[in-house]
């Protein structure tokens, strides 16, 4: 195992994790690559000669085998950015019978930090960034029903509630992991033209037509505040900060900052997906 810096971006087959993984590569760094698609993966490890690594975060046990992948490939992890995740249409549960938003946007990557806590730690000063987005002003946490099994799903607001739990899951990490040497901060990187929105009617509208060259930025862009953060490695500045593209301290749901939720939220995540309290 190498004694170099090691950066791990899920999400980095397209859009803002490709154009990370390609800005943060290079000669002194490990870079690890997650994405769902092999063949979508192979030209951004090609370039950047980083390991390609595959998992479908709408199956846990995938997630989970990543993870030991991962384990078993390095001694540390430096940087971890979460940037899986998109928007999905609520009323299809995944396989493990959770409401997809819910499971690919937070689940899956709070198993996955999780399970890499021991590789964090080890770098005696380690950053997980997760990328979560404007739209967690619309969502609203119900710990009684996060799977939205009895509450209207509506597919922005599931997707801005998931995007919400990515802000109270930094500082649930920002609160537990600290004596770790473990900092975590969440990012709206901007209104990206990607593939983002292929999954939702409404929203994909502005994501597939021409419309998008008047209301979207660029991935490269989109990928900068990233690509920022993810340099500054382990501040100790950026624990438990939103941000809003570069800016700290963006505009949040005013569920952001409450206790309740943050120990919650985690408590109840832990449970879900079979690990022990942290």
């Amino acid at each position: 195992m190498s004694s170099r810096p090691t950066i791990v971006i899920t999400g980095a087959s397209d859009g803002i994790g490709a154009v990370a993984a390609r800005a943060l590569a290079g000669p002194a760094v490990d870079l690890l690559v997650v994405g769902r698609s092999p063949e979508k993966l192979a030209p951004v490890a090609a370039d950047t000669g980083g390991v390609a690594l595959t998992a479908d975060f709408a199956r846990l046990d995938e997630v989970r085998t990543l993870a030991k992948e991962i384990a078993g490939r390095v001694d540390r992890i430096d940087v971890l950015i979460n940037n899986a995740g998109g928007m999905f249409a609520p009323r299809t549960p995944t396989v493990d019978g959770h409401e997809p938003n819910f499971q690919i946007n937070h689940l899956a990557p709070f198993l996955l930090t999780n399970l890499l806590h021991d590789r964090l730690a080890a770098a005696s000063g380690a950053l997980v960034l997760n990328t979560s987005s404007v739209a967690n002003r619309f969502g609203r946490i119900d710990l009684t029903d996060l799977d939205y099994r009895r509450r209207r799903a509506l597919q922005q607001f599931a997707y801005g509630s998931s995007k919400l739990m990515n802000i109270l899951f930094a500082r649930g990490i920002a609160q537990r992991w600290s004596a770790d040497g473990i900092v975590a901060a969440a990012v709206h990187p901007g209104p990206v033209a990607t593939s983002f929105g292929r999954e939702s009617r409404s929203t994909g509208l502005i994501y597939r037509t021409p419309l998008r060259r008047l209301a979207l930025i660029s991935p490269e862009s989109g990928a900068a505040p990233l690509i920022d953060l993810a340099r500054r490695g382990a501040d100790p500045s950026l624990n438990g900060v939103y941000f809003d593209r570069h800016r700290a301290n963006g505009a949040e749901n005013r569920q952001a900052h409450d206790q309740t939720l943050i120990d919650g939220l985690w408590e109840i995540s832990t449970g879900l997906v079979g690990l022990d309290a942290r």
